[in-house]
């Protein structure tokens, strides 16, 4: 009896074992299934190259308070600023362009350059360069005109330090790399073509109003997603452009050009104070090269008021069409 209570006892205690065993291994599995699922593999993600994508990111928009008004620099275009990186908190989310964020692949934020822009990133404090495309929005930090993935970052020796003076250049569009002038952005018909010419340096902060400083007009807010996601490819030869979209062309429709006078205008705001007017009018001047941006001095009910204009419209429906393709919401259109 004696041995027969032991070899039960052994058996029970194997039992117990091998129940702990198998519960253990069950533990770990589920666990690797969780982490896996969080870590998406996006390596073979198509980059979004659309033409409904290019005209919702080609708005106007307002972060925290600031409206940025993205642009169509001219390959060849360069600006220096502040670059900084982002990874982990944002790998396998979605980008402003609406794909999933790499940070192993190489991509970088901007705030006003259209997606799918690629550009070269050169350190100029160690001298290392890299090539990125242009797949989400931001940084929106003052003083920072790029944020990379990680491993951009990574590549011109940048990520322990965080931020680094950069000279940034325009090299392409649509994942590609070309040797032509800017092209302007795919719209449609009706619609007036966006302004590319070349900006200034600080163009890329001054565009950046102050919602309080123009009066009669806001322009909607455009969502963006939290930060700038990045995603250029493996390299740039390797990007899957979608080939079905039809390129941007340099060769704008005659009859969507805006010229520089006509008897139209659209009036930005109303300031009764000259130097609130000229501020405007100057910010809307580097916006808009294409245009003359006027201040007229006015009287209305025996007060002074400045109005800023935005002419060159020989007819209030091109007007219109230039005010909702560049979001400036309910100002007003007034025959000069």
């Amino acid at each position: 009896m004696k041995l027969i209570g032991n070899s039960l006892k052994s058996i029970l205690f194997l039992g117990l074992l091998l129940s702990v065993f198998l519960f253990t291994g069950c533990s770990q599995k589920s666990s690797s299934v969780d982490y896996n699922k969080f870590y998406k593999d996006t390596k073979n993600s198509k980059i979004n190259n659309s033409l409904e994508m290019h005209k919702y990111t080609m708005r106007p928009y307002s972060v925290f308070g600031i409206k940025y008004y993205p642009f169509i620099a001219n390959i060849g275009d360069d600006f220096e600023g502040t670059a900084s990186w982002y990874g982990p908190d944002f790998h396998s989310k979605k980008t402003s362009n609406g794909e999933i964020y790499d940070m192993y692949d190489m991509t970088a934020a901007h705030k006003t350059l259209p997606m799918n822009t690629v550009v070269r990133v050169d350190n100029l404090e160690n001298g290392k360069s890299i090539i990125v495309r242009i797949n989400d929005r931001g940084p929106f930090v003052r003083g920072r005109i790029i944020d990379l993935s990680n491993k951009a970052a990574n590549e011109i020796d940048m990520v322990r330090k965080g931020t680094a003076k950069v000279k940034i250049t325009v090299l392409g569009y649509n994942g590609e790399i070309e040797n032509k002038d800017a092209p302007y952005a795919q719209l449609p018909k009706n619609d007036p073509t966006l302004i590319g010419k070349k900006q200034e340096v600080a163009a890329l902060e001054p565009l950046a109003i102050k919602e309080d400083s123009i009066v009669s007009t806001k322009a909607p807010v455009v969502p963006v997603s939290t930060v700038v996601n990045n995603k250029v490819g493996k390299s740039i030869t390797n990007t899957n452009v979608n080939k079905n979209v039809v390129k941007p062309t340099s060769n704008v429709n005659s009859n969507n050009k805006v010229l520089s006078a006509g008897k139209y205008s659209i009036q930005i705001g109303a300031f009764g104070l000259e130097n609130g007017a000229e501020k405007t009018k100057n910010e809307y001047q580097r916006k808009f090269v294409n245009n003359k941006v006027d201040v007229k001095k006015v009287f209305s009910n025996g007060k002074v008021l400045y109005k800023v204009l935005i002419g060159g419209f020989n007819n209030a429906d091109a007007a219109k069409r230039f005010k909702d393709s560049n979001g400036l919401g309910n100002v007003l259109i007034i025959n000069n």
